[in-house]
């Protein structure tokens, strides 16, 4: 049985409109929580998600009535507009348990669900009352892209770039690409008609093939090599199943991958992204005019050679958005090889695994007898307790947690972005803008985490997961998760 996967959605233009985006702001989140109340107005246009996502429908400085001067000898006295805190969203506000059980109880009791489900709703302070349901931990599903994100910007910082470089081989007529962990890396620059609408701003090896060019002019035939060795093997990981790599589930993990490891055909993945991403930059630098002969071979480049171009990938915060806001396998994996390296000096599945809990229980979540064996929650033996994703979310909420800040404003926007783009459509309607989740979805797996404010205004941390579902049950239980997180968003479920 092929593995369900989280949805990589299309777009669907009927819904453009109600496109909403994850705000880049590094504050504390109580403005954030006041622009999530507002997205689900008709005047977020004018915010910055409209200008990353929509910019056709973003306000235009020169044509804009905003813009347009009063008639002459009419004076008007200067507006200011509202601070956003003047919202009431009151973040110390306790939830109160037995109304959070009372909202929640009847969608989750829907035997759709199976034989063990798990709830846990609290406060965004660390400490404070929390409704829980069900016994122990759960499997994560892609919920463990939450713990892998956020230790992922606590250990290198949401500032971190990842290089990728091209260096002079063993000969001068020898290049050689150098993967440096991008995430994620091109094969081509962005087609202008999406440039507008890309985020966030993605390296290529074809801009960099060009740059490249230059320096090789006049050295005739060249020889195309790769080094990936920032990361250790296997590729694939031993706690996945067997069938996804060959089944094309998930693309095998390198140091310099491009599309993600997706072939050009845009279905199939590569057995070796390594070489892909070698073959697409040679060429690249074909057409760029240079004389590229032979097949691209894999070699360890001295640690002084030459540098002839690089090219740079966006900051990890906006990386982390990315990954949150579509599920991105991927992507995860390569970030969590990146912690095993900066927490042990090894980019490996395994590394990065114990690099993440080890730097969650470094910043005071409480990770005992948790189980982690990737990075995207694609293992079938992750194991985590629903206290550790709230801890998480807390923490990144939190005014301590400004380097983690992209683990909230990467949350799906239910009913407008990423992965929760086209969820709730039943349920309380309101729900729709007011919870932002990360999604959980294995074969009989269905999760939501992440952050809902209730009718008042009290802002609550969630954890809501089924993780023995029957097949022919898959889709009435994702709708049953759904229904008991729009229940949170209705509910006047705080203590005051």
């Amino acid at each position: 049985m092929v593995p369900m996967r989280e949805a990589r959605t299309p777009r669907d233009p009927r819904r453009e409109v109600r496109h909403a985006s994850r705000w880049s702001a590094r504050t504390w989140l109580p403005t954030l929580l006041v622009l999530a109340l507002l997205a689900a107005g008709v005047g977020a246009y004018r915010f910055e998600w409209g200008q990353r996502y929509l910019p056709w429908l973003a306000a235009d400085p020169a044509t804009e009535p905003e813009a347009v001067l009063p008639p002459a000898g009419l004076e008007l006295p200067d507006w200011t507009p509202p601070a956003l805190d003047a919202v009431a969203v009151d973040t110390s506000a306790d939830v109160a348990p037995d109304r959070v059980g009372a909202a929640v109880a009847r969608a989750l009791a829907d035997r759709d669900l199976g034989r063990h489900v798990v709830g846990a709703v609290t406060s965004l302070t660390p400490g404070s009352p929390t409704w829980t349901s069900g016994g122990g931990r759960y499997l994560p599903a892609s919920t463990t892209k939450l713990l892998t994100v956020g230790a992922a910007l606590a250990t290198l910082g949401p500032d971190r770039t990842f290089t990728t470089r091209v260096v002079r081989g063993q000969s001068p007529r020898e290049v050689v690409l150098v993967g440096g962990g991008d995430p994620l890396l091109a094969s081509k620059p962005t087609a202008v008609a999406e440039a507008a609408s890309s985020y966030p701003a993605r390296a290529d090896v074809t801009s960099l093939a060009l740059d490249a060019a230059d320096s090789l002019a006049g050295t005739g035939r060249v020889r195309v090599r790769f080094d990936d060795s920032l990361f250790s093997g296997p590729s694939d990981n031993p706690a996945w199943r067997r069938d996804y790599v060959p089944d094309d589930i998930v693309s095998p993990i390198t140091a310099l991958m491009v599309d993600s490891g997706v072939e050009p055909d845009g279905f199939s993945r590569s057995d070796d992204p390594s070489l892909a991403a070698a073959r697409a930059f040679a060429d690249a630098l074909r057409a760029a005019g240079v004389r590229v002969v032979g097949e691209p071979q894999r070699v360890v480049v001295r640690p002084d050679a030459e540098e002839l171009a690089s090219v740079e990938s966006a900051p990890l915060a906006q990386i982390a958005e990315r990954i949150l806001d579509v599920s991105d396998n991927e992507g995860s994996e390569v970030v969590a090889h990146h912690v095993g390296l900066a927490t042990s000096g090894t980019g490996s599945f395994e590394a990065g695994a114990a690099g993440v809990l080890a730097t969650l229980a470094g910043l005071g979540v409480d990770v005992t007898g948790d189980e982690v064996y990737d990075g995207s929650g694609l293992s079938r033996r992750n194991r985590v307790s629903p206290a550790t994703v709230l801890a998480v979310l807390q923490h990144a909420a939190g005014p301590e947690g400004e380097a983690m800040r992209s683990v909230v404003t990467g949350l799906p926007v239910a009913g407008f972005t990423g992965s929760l783009t086209y969820r709730f459509a039943e349920g309380p309607a309101l729900a729709r803008g007011l919870v932002r989740a990360k999604t959980g979805t294995l074969t009989g797996v269905h999760a939501l985490a992440g952050i809902a404010i209730g009718r008042d205004g009290a802002p609550m941390a969630f954890v809501l997961a089924a993780d023995k579902v029957a097949a022919e049950d898959r889709y009435d239980a994702q709708d049953a998760i759904d229904r008991a997180a729009a229940a949170l968003a209705a509910c006047r479920c705080s203590s005051g």
